[in-house]
């Protein structure tokens, strides 16, 4: 029997299926689009025993050529960029491959993990997995929402585990070929590695410089916590994924700055100390993004611990530093 994992080369999907093997695991079948073909890399440290490109592995699924022979399915694939104004493509690629895998596993009574987003919830202040709090401000955001929306009108009459992950901002290895959809940990090594500062968004709506707030999420958090439900095909529902948390983007760019003096065997500096010395910057917030930001977001994560899942999850600074392991070499 195999898991799948879509998504397998990206982010999200190629740490779950390292996770996976460190458990023993190999009996994966990767897929994804390899249009984008560097990402290949981020399977090389992996063992699986079949990659299948979207497409095809959809079609075969709708064939029967994996009756019988899959365990669950953990769906991380997507188009996250929450720039991407295409909504036909964006509903095609995220909603629509989504309720046809979602079909097929209710059919055959296999498990179904998928990610969501705490893109759903816009702008608003509340951040609980509810109706009310939902008004997603792009079409990325629309298309995790309109999905949900399905798991919950049908959620009654499931025949097998369905879990929805709301990612938040999530952070760590593997993310190198996003581009500018990287963490902002990511952008912020880069940049301090490359010309010895960080550049952060001038005060908006309301917030002063560096100072718009989110709930930044470890990768290494979000596959325990996937597999914590893999585990327990029991459990179904839509779960936030962050760590409950609201912290600015402030202390993210300390912390990654931090993490490279530690490897330079540099003492610590504070934000105080990083921007009267121009480490950190602060540059205009975007036009064309006004309107379209997230300025705070906070996991509501009662849900997931009512779940019964109750590990510890790392903050920022727990959290990059141990990603600047992998990224200044530590």
């Amino acid at each position: 029997m195999f898991i799948v994992v879509t998504g397998a080369a990206g982010f999200i999907g190629s740490n779950l299926v390292k996770a996976l093997n460190l458990r023993g695991e190999t009996n994966i079948i990767a897929v994804d689009d390899l249009t984008d073909g560097p990402k290949y890399r981020n399977l090389v440290d992996c063992d699986i025993a079949d990659y299948v490109d979207k497409t095809c592995f959809l079609a075969r699924l709708k064939a029967g050529h994996y009756d019988r022979k899959i365990r669950a399915i953990l769906h991380q694939g997507a188009c996250s960029d929450t720039m991407e104004h295409d909504g036909q493509y964006m509903m095609a690629n995220n909603y629509q491959y989504t309720l046809d895998l979602f079909d097929w596993c209710q059919q055959e009574a296999i498990p179904l993990l998928y990610a969501s987003s705490a893109a759903v919830y816009g702008g608003g202040q509340i951040f609980r997995e509810d109706r009310a709090c939902e008004s997603p401000l792009n079409v990325y955001g629309y298309s995790k929402f309109l999905f949900d929306q399905v798991v919950r009108r049908r959620f009654d009459q499931r025949t097998a585990q369905v879990v929805g992950f709301r990612y938040f901002n999530v952070y760590g290895p593997r993310e190198q070929h996003k581009g500018r959809m990287a963490s902002v940990a990511f952008h912020h090594f880069n940049q301090y590695r490359d010309t010895g500062k960080v550049k952060l968004f001038a005060g908006n709506d309301g917030y002063p410089n560096g100072g718009q707030m989110r709930d930044f999420v470890s990768v290494e958090d979000v596959v325990k916590v996937n597999l914590f439900f893999l585990d327990r095909p029991e459990k179904s529902g839509i779960f936030n994924l962050g760590t409950g948390r609201a912290q600015p983007f402030n202390d993210v760019a300390v912390a990654a700055v931090n993490a490279c003096r530690y490897a330079a065997g540099l003492p610590p500096q504070s934000l105080e100390v990083l921007v009267a010395e121009g480490v950190i910057e602060y540059i205009p917030f975007p036009e064309a993004l006004k309107g379209k930001y997230q300025s705070y977001t906070e996991a509501d994560i009662s849900r997931l611990r009512a779940a019964g899942y109750t590990a510890p999850l790392l903050s920022v600074a727990e959290g990059v530093a141990c990603y600047g392991v992998g990224q200044v070499g530590l």
